[in-house]
């Protein structure tokens, strides 16, 4: 989709009300409902993580960040994911904790990014992670590692 296209559609996806469980239950593979049938947040204790949607024109046509996580010892090794992490202590909310680790993934800086809108949050048993999605875009040409001027 053009680029100009997606920022004429910001004001009416901000108004929107999002589906939120229902949706993630529509798409959860089905032995994942089993677990979150069973689930029980306050002896899990989950771990707070928060993840950005970022969109950026690209020769007039809008894109999707993804990352591919290191491989390590770990449910989620080598995946394809949006940018984000862990919530820290001093983030002071979700939406900076998005920035600064996407920040620090990808290096776009804080400033330079938009936060057009909070997604419903949601659970991931494997790595007893809740996380916060964010849409948030760059308006200017996106350079990895830096924004240019046009």
């Amino acid at each position: 989709m053009n680029f100009q296209n997606v920022l004429h559609y910001v004001p009416s996806l901000i108004a929107a009300e999002l589906p939120a469980e229902v949706a993630h239950y529509k798409m959860a593979p089905l032995e994942r409902m089993e677990v979150m049938k069973n689930i029980d947040s306050k002896v899990s204790n989950p771990r707070v993580a928060a993840v950005m949607m970022l969109l950026y024109p690209k020769n007039e046509i809008a894109h999707l960040v993804l990352i591919v996580r290191n491989a390590y010892n770990g449910v989620h090794s080598s995946q394809i994911a949006f940018p984000g992490g862990k919530y820290e202590k001093d983030d002071g909310n979700y939406a900076y904790t998005a920035l600064r680790e996407t920040h620090e993934e990808i290096g776009v800086l804080p400033g330079k990014i938009e936060v057009i809108k909070a997604f419903t949050p949601t659970y991931i048993p494997p790595s007893n992670f809740i996380v916060h999605p964010f849409w948030e875009f760059v308006k200017k040409k996106f350079i990895f590692g830096q924004i240019q001027e046009r």
